[in-house]
């Protein structure tokens, strides 16, 4: 095998291990947005928890004040009660007053039933924080992992453009080029075997003085169907 070519090959090998890490790299931000997203459901869950208890104890500031309003009107009418003398508008405030009263035990009962619904909401809203706390922690070792995944290959994708550069730079100028346009125009194997009168790259038999311009191995030759450079298969 022609030394340019061997090198060709060496080099070659590293760019198509370069470009997978490169691949692997461009997914890590989807990976992390996936991981990200397991926590979407348990957060929905805790703010969902958290306004039914904000709207709980709305309902109950509202209860203790329709109560004290009519705690006000009876404290009102007892007085007036006390002030009147005439019998019909005693009776007829004492029926308002026992109104009001009445209006006041549904209140409270209301209340209680609005104090124990409390006591569960804040039971599940402790659940639900709970969870999430469970999940976040391990969303964040999935998210350390990634990232050490990601400090990995940086580091090896780096020593291998470094190996590449130092091997490219024994290779002509003129050949290398070749290499590079046909890396960026084909991607995937560009130095492949001839094998058996066919060019591995494409699965095209080629011509005899093709054939002998491998054997011989006196210059870079190419796939004159595909332009690949060809090497002898043994």
């Amino acid at each position: 095998m022609l030394p340019e070519v061997e090198k060709l090959v060496v080099i070659q090998d590293r760019d198509l291990k370069i470009s997978a890490i490169q691949k692997e790299l461009d997914q890590l931000p989807a990976e992390e947005e996936d991981v990200r997203e397991k926590l979407a459901s348990d957060k929905r869950a805790v703010e969902a928890a958290k306004l039914a208890v904000q709207e709980n104890e709305v309902a109950m500031k509202n209860l203790e004040l329709d109560i004290q309003t009519r705690q006000d009107s009876i404290a009102k009418l007892k007085v007036q009660q006390f002030e009147t003398r005439k019998n019909d508008e005693f009776r007829k405030m004492g029926q308002e007053i026992e109104n009001y009263g009445n209006e006041i035990t549904g209140l409270e009962d209301r209340e209680l039933e609005l104090m124990e619904k409390a006591e569960k909401l804040k039971s599940t809203l402790a659940s639900a924080e709970a969870a999430l706390a469970s999940s976040q922690e391990l969303v964040d070792e999935e998210i350390a992992d990634i990232g050490a995944r990601r400090k990995n290959l940086e580091a090896e994708k780096a020593e291998l453009e470094a190996k590449r550069q130092a091997e490219a730079a024994d290779v002509p100028d003129d050949t290398l080029d070749i290499y590079n346009r046909l890396i960026k125009s084909k991607g995937g194997l560009v130095v492949v075997p001839l094998e058996a009168g066919q060019c591995k790259g494409c699965h095209m038999k080629v011509t005899k003085s093709t054939v002998v311009a491998v054997k011989n191995e006196h210059e870079v030759t190419h796939c004159e169907n595909c332009g690949r450079i060809l090497y002898a298969a043994d």
